[in-house]
């Protein structure tokens, strides 16, 4: 937790082109939770009322891809970027000196070739543009190394396990699988030996950035991101090989979460989870990821053929699930006590588990009024700062949801407001504030990564294009 900086400042928004776009106002600097996934400047705690709705710069409009081996370039907020037809290349001008239009063209052939080596969800449909869009943005945040960043703005350039996770399977689900091993590599390459994660870790592999600690869900995560992907290679020898190159990441992560469920109620300890604030209660946000990366690591160690593995996996997601289910349920809200709902209701679903823990579709469903926000979006937890704020990684973690359960009409009504409160330059923000201006970091990997998610659940359901538009 930080104070605020500079770049918090009060700013107003005017509809242009069924996209906002932004000018300055007064510089005042508020109170603001700015963080990637989320929590960093607001000093008073995530869950504390705001009389007033609050307001927060959009840092940049969107982000500028360069060339391989090269940063990308953040897009001013105020001043829409004009790209290179179906790319983050940004157009050159006819008054560039032509090395500089030929270098331009040619990295945006580049960033063409590699969406064609892979699918866009959604083609041919009134989404094709976001997901495209959303594609764009992951390449542009993925490194030469794997660091997936969360976002390019300085406070958001980091690699979060969870986050990343999210990355590697949307890569994967996109045909983009040899990116999303590379993505779990640099989670393999910067994991503790003992199976922990930090929070964060600087995109150069060289450790976390500060001491923020372990953040026990990152292992779950991780295990759940390397099943999902393994599951997109098709050919069996091909996945084997695969998992072989992973097996550091998957062993340490298992044996990580068999011993942090391994006490006489099989809950694990407490730790922070996506909220980033400390915690002396289990979260659901903590234990849900654990028991989804136990119930992956059961599937893949009985794809490689290791049945010892596999039996006890799944012997400790029975009795997680069970445990979860008595201590959490009926409503499976953020702590045991019942109390307050959180999005993490969602990570006890498909496609994070098998199925459904008992009673937890209910809870998920009802969720979502609890946690609504005026703009539209949803709130990270409806204990959450009341600010009229909504978070876009959460109401597009619900449209996935709503995707993969079959509930097209409210998977597609998420899906167009995000759509609709894109930047000026197509990226998806962090944030959208009361009066439905988008706020804070743009793009947001994790945002990105669900609506690709979404999109492709919502193909698997159709066999094709999605077609129609919820009102």
């Amino acid at each position: 937790m930080s104070a605020p900086t500079a770049e918090d400042l009060t700013v107003t928004g005017t509809r242009a082109g069924g996209r906002w776009a932004r000018r300055s106002a007064a510089a005042a600097v508020t109170l603001v939770m700015a963080a990637s996934p989320f929590l960093l400047t607001d000093p008073r705690s995530p869950w504390a009322n705001a009389n007033d709705p609050a307001v927060i710069a959009l840092y940049s409009d969107g982000l500028a891809a360069g060339a391989p081996g090269t940063a990308p370039t953040l897009v001013a907020a105020g001043a829409p970027a004009v790209y290179l037809p179906g790319t983050r290349v940004l157009d050159p001008g006819p008054a560039a000196r032509p090395g500089d239009t030929a270098r331009a063209h040619a990295l945006a052939d580049e960033a063409r070739a590699w969406l064609s080596a892979g699918t866009v969800p959604g083609t041919g449909g009134p989404y094709e543009d976001l997901a495209r869009d959303a594609l764009l943005d992951v390449r542009a945040l993925l490194l030469d190394d794997g660091a997936a960043v969360a976002g390019w703005s300085a406070r958001w350039r980091y690699v979060w396990p969870r986050d990343a996770s999210f990355v590697a399977v949307a890569l994967a689900r996109t045909g983009h699988v040899d990116d999303a091993v590379q993505v779990l590599g640099f989670l393999q390459d910067v994991q503790h030996r003992d199976g922990s994660f930090e929070a964060r870790y600087l995109p150069d592999g060289s450790g976390p950035p500060d001491d923020r600690g372990i953040q026990t869900d990152g292992t779950g995560w991780s295990l759940w991101a390397t099943g999902q992907v393994l599951a997109e290679v098709p050919d069996l020898a091909r996945r084997r090989a695969t998992a072989a190159t992973l097996r550091p990441l998957l062993d340490r992560s298992t044996a990580h979460a068999l011993d942090l469920t391994d006490g006489p109620g099989t809950l694990p300890p407490p730790s922070s989870d996506y909220w980033e604030v400390g915690e002396s209660r289990l979260t659901l946000g903590t234990v849900a990821p654990l028991l989804a990366g136990l119930h992956a690591a059961a599937g893949v160690y009985a794809d490689l053929g290791r049945t010892a593995e596999a039996r006890a996996a799944a012997d400790r997601a029975d009795r997680l699930g069970a445990a979860v289910t008595r201590e959490f349920g009926p409503r499976f809200a953020r702590y045991s006590d019942g109390h307050d709902a959180d999005a993490a209701s969602a990570f006890l679903l498909p496609p994070f588990q098998p199925v459904a823990l008992p009673g937890a579709a209910v809870a998920w469903r009802a969720s979502a009024d609890d946690m609504g926000r005026p703009a539209g979006g949803l709130a990270p937890g409806e204990a959450w700062r009341d600010d009229g704020i909504s978070w876009t990684p959460q109401t597009s973690l619900y449209a996935w949801v709503a995707a993969v359960d079959g509930d097209r009409s409210r998977a597609q009504g998420w899906l167009t407001w995000i759509d609709e409160h894109r930047t000026a330059s197509g990226a998806i923000p962090e944030k959208v504030l009361a009066d439905g201006s988008p706020a804070a970091v743009a793009p947001l990997a994790w945002s990105a990564a669900c609506v690709l998610l979404t999109l492709d659940a919502l193909d698997d359901r159709t066999g094709g294009t999605v077609a129609t538009v919820a009102g």
